[in-house]
């Protein structure tokens, strides 16, 4: 089986090696494979974009454990999920909110009780070395899903605001900023008018591209990103920055005809 971690622990930090460390002790011949330990701290919307994007390309069968939990210790709960052909071990706060949506909605969901497959020394602020990694191990040995715990109907589900519409304007926002400082929105392209102009942060752009390279060094453009959404780019440059934009901006999207 092949598992992979989700983190926002970092590069430097002891915490992803130690679930590897828990994940290889169980099971030595486990496959697992980084997706990032680079995501933003506590930055949930971020991380269930990042799910979203990564996850529909992995192999049938694939164990994904997420980590990215400021309720660590308290009374949220841990989850096994099925959706799709992808399988998912991560705390209930809505982190899958995105991936869920994408692969087609939930199959199957049980809360993580049965404390058998978690390490005996269960630390209040580590449930993803004490917890997600043994149970991961245990799921690659071929225990059944049935024996992690009860089946649960309802969890955490993020808000995800859509754009809204007037006569000739769309009002929406960032969701998601990448590593090159673009500016990915809410809006889809089957709700764009067929010429639009877009304000973002007092300034308005109107050049569309389709690609960068269509644009020079240093201008401001839209163009429709790789998830189908509009996206707001500084060409060789960072639009975040530039635009002092980041996610829940408001993106305000008016008809050019």
């Amino acid at each position: 089986m092949l598992i992979t971690l989700s983190t926002d622990f970092g590069i430097s930090s002891p915490y992803v090696a130690s679930m590897k460390g828990v994940l290889l002790g169980i099971n030595a011949d486990a496959r697992i494979v980084d997706l990032s330990h680079s995501l933003p701290p506590q930055k949930l919307r971020h991380a269930a974009y990042f799910l979203a994007q990564a996850v529909p390309y992995f192999p049938a069968g694939t164990l994904h454990i997420c980590v990215v939990d400021p309720g660590v210790g308290s009374r949220r709960a841990l989850l096994y999920v099925e959706a799709g052909t992808q399988r998912f071990l991560a705390p209930d706060n809505g982190v899958l909110t995105e991936v869920l949506k994408v692969l087609g909605g939930v199959k199957l969901a049980r809360e993580l009780t049965e404390t058998k497959f978690w390490r005996s020394a269960i630390s209040s602020t580590f449930h993803g070395r004490d917890i997600l990694a043994p149970v991961a191990a245990h799921l690659s040995l071929g225990v059944a899903p049935t024996e992690l715990g009860p089946v649960v109907a309802d969890f955490v589900r993020l808000e995800t605001p859509a754009p809204r519409q007037g006569a000739n304007w769309l009002e929406g926002e960032v969701t998601f900023v990448d590593d090159f400082g673009n500016l990915i929105t809410n809006f889809p392209t089957t709700i764009l008018p067929e010429a639009f102009r877009v304000s973002v942060a007092g300034q308005v752009i109107l050049r569309f591209v389709r690609t960068y390279a269509e644009a020079q060094p240093g201008e401001l453009v839209t163009l429709i990103s790789s998830d189908g959404h509009l996206e707001i780019a500084l060409v060789n440059g960072n639009a975040a920055e530039h635009l002092r934009a980041g996610s829940g901006t408001v993106v305000m999207v008016t008809s050019a005809t």
